[in-house]
């Protein structure tokens, strides 16, 4: 196997020049999904047969809660790859990744607790999942600040790397919760070897919404690192030489 792609990665200006000719395209298909997503979705999803029309707040709810999730493993590989391999493009996904995945999960915790007055009658309970995600957003904003309150760059990723390789097991944790424990949570909505609880019509629109946000986050994500790589990379040659041919 060409592991020649693998190695490349630890190039900062072969990721600046590859991402540049992903942008486009990623952004592109992000704005389609989402657009198509959300007006399926919310226009022309038929309303559920227990909860109404309250239950299309699904459609934002469980792809930002996947991609909380998703994000946080990204964590976890990066860290791991960053302290075998010391590739310090490891270290900038980390870095721009655990923002966008701490907003994933607010985004999930606030429209999980909208969700739950009308289905629950209470805008919080202490539900193993929902207290699982809420560690998640406090993982995130461990990693965050070690990143920040650390002045030497190297100690800092070697202390993000290890934070979020051992706040990963809260991963499966939130995800078997559901089944762990007796929750009000409902089970998972999409499972790989389960035919989905419901109709295409609702279920379709979901899965474009997810593949959406997985577009966007990989736009949001490639932005903060080409800027933080030139940040940098700043006294490099190639950076100079980008600079000049922008200006």
């Amino acid at each position: 196997m060409n592991w020649t792609w693998f190695h490349k990665l630890g190039s900062p200006k072969w990721f600046y020049d590859i991402s540049g000719r992903w942008l486009p395209w990623l952004s592109v298909a992000a704005a389609l999904l989402l657009a198509v997503g959300t007006v399926w979705g919310l226009a022309f999803a038929p309303p559920d047969y227990q909860q109404g029309n309250s239950f299309r707040i699904i459609y934002i709810h469980v792809p930002a809660a996947i991609l909380a999730q998703s994000c946080y493993i990204m964590l976890a590989v990066a860290g791991v790859v960053g302290l075998v391999w010391k590739m310090k493009l490891a270290d900038v996904a980390l870095q721009c990744a655990a923002p966008i995945g701490a907003w994933m999960t607010f985004v999930a915790l606030l429209t999980g607790a909208v969700w739950g007055k009308p289905t629950w009658g209470a805008w919080w309970v202490w539900d193993a999942r929902l207290t699982a995600m809420l560690i998640l957003l406090f993982l995130y904003f461990g990693v965050i600040a070690l990143g920040q309150s650390i002045s030497n760059r190297d100690s800092a990723a070697k202390a993000c790397a290890v934070l979020a390789i051992v706040g990963v097991v809260n991963i499966p944790i939130i995800k078997y919760s559901v089944d762990w424990w007796n929750t009000l949570h409902q089970p998972a909505t999409f499972k790989v070897t389960e035919k989905p609880a419901m109709p295409a019509e609702m279920w379709v629109p979901l899965l474009i919404m997810v593949i959406g946000f997985y577009c966007f986050f990989a736009v949001v994500l490639l932005l903060r690192m080409r800027l933080e790589v030139l940040k940098r990379e700043s006294r490099a040659s190639w950076v100079k030489a980008e600079v000049e041919r922008s200006l």
